[in-house]
């Protein structure tokens, strides 16, 4: 991991973005705003989930309208996405919005703009800036759109980054005129190396926090295969503030997944249980499957520590790599041995696995709880179990130090 890029910091109604504060997690609800109740019952969720900040839209008047109740309810700071209108870049700022996401490319009226960036200056609201792929190409001024797309066509990934450099460079002297530099950027593509590429030049050029995601990134299947190949190298080469995931589905699943990306970078702390498991082969003699499954269910209802977990369906690899796991289990031949931070506990039938596993993590959550452990977050020597024997009665590899990963 390299070390984090130093850029200004912003607050967001509480929640600060870049400086020395942590990554930030946002995601963006999918109600219509103007309808009150349903918005704050999943803005409700996405925080309870982990989300610092939440964004909505407000492309009517009735949007805004509804702002001060969904703002007196929300748990978290919330942001204004505003394209078109200025208006309603004015409305939510009277309305008590926390933070403006502003393309003003969109709003071809200067002296509007300015009035924006005037108004946010007055009461300390940042504005996010975008100069992402879907809106980057100038709609209004035929000729000038011809010229880009044209442009683009010669070499649409060079060139669109070079685009959207271009118009940042103009968005942020506007900003720079006004003498307002609570700005966070963002330059997202549905392109994950764009997106590296595009950001990667950004933060050398200026120290303005980035806000990261990939746009248009698909349903979760895909999308997180494309948002965490940009997200996380982008992430561990010290290049963020604040990230989205974008899916064409239900928004948790965004905040589960960024909050996964954060905690496996090390950016944020884990504050759930973390389960792992081996991907199964032909040594497994036990319904693995449903096991991990059962276990994951479990953990969520039952355990509110970061206690690891190891299910593992062999004794061959699997001490080696759960080394770590505060709780694990080694299964095979219709029974498992089950390990408490190191420490051989008991052996069970296949029955009973379970029913132990979550015996164990409730008593150590307990232990935890009173003072009397703590959580390892480290390396634990398990000492690999004997080998259990097939429903035939025959031995299978013997486990070794060179049978480890």
């Amino acid at each position: 991991m390299a070390v984090r890029r130093k850029t200004r910091r912003v607050n967001v109604g509480g929640v600060g973005i870049g400086g020395d504060a942590p990554v930030a997690l946002q995601s963006m609800t999918s109600t219509y705003t103007y309808e009150i109740d349903k918005t704050i019952d999943q803005i409700q969720r996405l925080a309870r989930a982990g989300a610092d900040l939440v964004r909505v839209a407000v492309p009517d008047r009735r949007d805004t309208e509804a702002l001060p109740h969904i703002l007196a309810a929300s748990p978290v700071p919330l942001v204004a996405d505003v394209h078109f209108h200025f208006e309603r870049a004015m409305e939510a700022i009277e309305a008590g919005i926390h933070k403006i996401r502003l393309n003003p490319g969109n709003i071809q009226d200067r002296a509007k703009v300015q009035r924006v960036i005037a108004a946010c200056k007055e009461r300390g609201i940042p504005i996010r800036v975008g100069v992402n792929e879907g809106g980057i190409v100038e709609r209004k001024d035929k000729s000038r759109r011809a010229e880009e797309k044209a442009t683009l066509e010669s070499n649409y990934r060079g060139n669109l980054i070079r685009i959207m450099l271009d118009k940042l460079d103009e968005y942020l002297r506007i900003f720079d005129e006004a003498d307002f530099h609570d700005v966070v950027i963002s330059a997202k593509s549905i392109d994950p190396t764009i997106v590296i590429d595009a950001y990667t030049e950004i933060s050398r050029r200026y120290d303005y926090p980035l806000h990261l995601g990939v746009t248009h990134a698909g349903p979760p299947e895909t999308g997180r295969i494309r948002s965490v190949t940009a997200l996380g190298a982008l992430l561990a080469n010290g290049i963020g503030d604040t990230i989205r995931i974008s899916y064409a589905a239900d928004p948790i699943h965004e905040i589960e997944d960024g909050k996964e990306l954060l905690c496996c970078l090390g950016l944020r702390p884990r504050t759930e249980p973390e389960l792992i498991a081996c991907p199964t082969c032909g040594r497994i003699e036990v319904d693995l499957f449903k096991l991990v499954t059962d276990v994951r269910q479990k953990l969520a209802a039952e355990i509110s520590l970061p206690i690891k977990v190891a299910v593992m369906g062999c004794v061959v690899n699997g001490p080696g790599e759960c080394e770590g796991a505060d709780v694990a289990i080694f299964a095979g031949n219709r029974k498992g041995i089950i390990y408490v931070q190191g420490q051989q506990r008991q052996t069970v039938p296949e029955d009973r696995m379970l029913d132990a596993l979550l015996e164990e993590c409730r008593a150590l959550q307990d232990a935890v709880q009173r003072g009397e452990a703590t959580l390892t977050n480290a390396h634990v020597d398990v000492k690999p179990p004997d080998p259990l024997p097939r429903r035939d009665g025959s031995v299978p590899l013997t486990v070794a130090g060179s049978a480890r990963r």
